[in-house]
């Protein structure tokens, strides 16, 4: 019984030596595992780790063309549908003319008036030139007569004097005498009236000289084309046929149909946003990277950008357009207010612009909105 018990004692020995080799083993073999795995993760930091920063907080954006109507009019037709590829160029909506062609016919009749003021202007300024040198040749004419007043003033002063002189003689009667005083008086009443003939003469010249340079300063260094009269109604034509091409909206970009928000029939005003149009083919990646992470970031640094749309098996190749101005949170409609005395220190994200391969865009689109990884090679800083 008691050699039983001893060789029972043996094996419980022999067992239990055989389970701490067994462990020891193990454990030797799980710490060559941990050894290697260190070595390789150092390894790996050394040569790639430390030379690249990485995030999966990136998303598809792009610069979104609005589309908008420059004029207010009803919609007639619309061409396009969302989710449509439309080219830079492509008619989307079409909107009532019958406003734009009324505004452009009395734009254009504006314009036939003001080219036909224009002539009359120049015609007129002839007119009083012409009126200007009869004016003057009134005024000859007055002085003539003003000239012959006074010779007859001259006459009838000698006449007056000759009868006065025999009139001491009795030679000349009281009745011949009172007549030659009558001629003289009508005489110098002529006189002026002539004089005030001349006056009148020269002012009716200078009246009309005034209008005349009045009327030569408006056609005075200009042609019909270059009055300013017709200059401002070309310009009103020029708008009214502006407005009646915008009652064709074309699309501004290559892309995408997207929120379209009109219907036939509708109203738009002008400036409010109809539909947007996504420039699939331009679009870039927001990278939203930890600041820790950007000490060694630099524009025009390479990346490699994955979308989970594609996985893993599609990568594009970009370089890094910009760093934002400022983070997320502080570009926020409410920014983060930390001023209350029992603030909570949070790492900030801060947007990174990634451009990317156009021709890879071509082979596998992405849209905007859509989740992405970015990493950047910071090597060469």
């Amino acid at each position: 019984m008691a050699e039983a018990e001893s060789e029972v004692a043996i094996e419980m020995t022999v067992a239990k030596a055989e389970r701490i080799r067994t462990r020891r083993k193990w454990l030797t073999r799980l710490a060559f595992v941990v050894l290697a795995a260190a070595i390789c993760w150092a390894l790996w930091y050394v040569l790639f780790g430390r030379n690249h920063v990485s995030t999966d907080n990136a998303y598809v954006n792009a610069e979104m063309a609005q589309v908008t109507p420059a004029i207010s009019a009803t919609v007639l037709e619309i061409k396009v549908k969302d989710t449509q590829h439309v080219k830079r160029g492509d008619v989307l909506v079409l909107l009532d003319t019958i406003t734009s062609r009324i505004a452009l016919a009395e734009a254009e009749a504006q314009l036939a008036e003001a080219r036909r003021q224009f002539r009359q202007t120049v015609a007129t300024t002839g007119a009083l030139a012409a009126q200007v040198q009869s004016r003057s040749a009134e005024i000859a004419g007055a002085r003539a007569q003003l000239d012959g007043a006074q010779a007859d003033l001259d006459k009838a002063k000698i006449d007056l004097g000759r009868r006065e002189t025999l009139a001491r003689s009795g030679a000349v009667s009281g009745e011949e005498l009172t007549d030659a005083r009558k001629s003289l008086a009508s005489a110098r009443a002529a006189v002026s009236t002539a004089r005030a003939g001349v006056a009148m003469a020269k002012s009716n010249r200078s009246s009309a000289e005034g209008e005349f340079t009045a009327n030569r300063a408006l056609v005075r260094g200009s042609t019909e084309e270059t009055d300013p009269g017709v200059l401002a109604a070309k310009a009103k034509v020029d708008d009214a046929r502006v407005d009646m091409k915008n009652t064709i909206i074309r699309a501004p970009v290559d892309g995408v149909v997207s929120q379209r928000r009109v219907q036939v029939g509708q109203v738009v005003a002008a400036g409010r946003p109809v539909m947007t149009i996504v420039p699939i083919s331009k679009v870039y990646v927001d990278a939203n990277f930890k600041e820790r992470q950007l000490e060694r970031v630099r524009i025009g640094m390479p990346a490699t950008v994955t979308a989970d749309i594609y996985g893993s098996s599609v990568t594009y190749h970009g370089k890094v357009a910009g760093i934002a101005g400022g983070t997320g949170a502080s570009m926020s409609l409410i920014p983060a207010q930390n001023a209350t005395g029992n603030w909570i220190k949070v790492v900030q994200r801060l947007p990174v612009r990634i451009e990317l391969d156009p021709q890879e865009l071509a082979e596998h689109p992405l849209r905007v909105g859509l989740s992405t990884e970015v990493e950047i090679d910071v090597s060469g800083d």
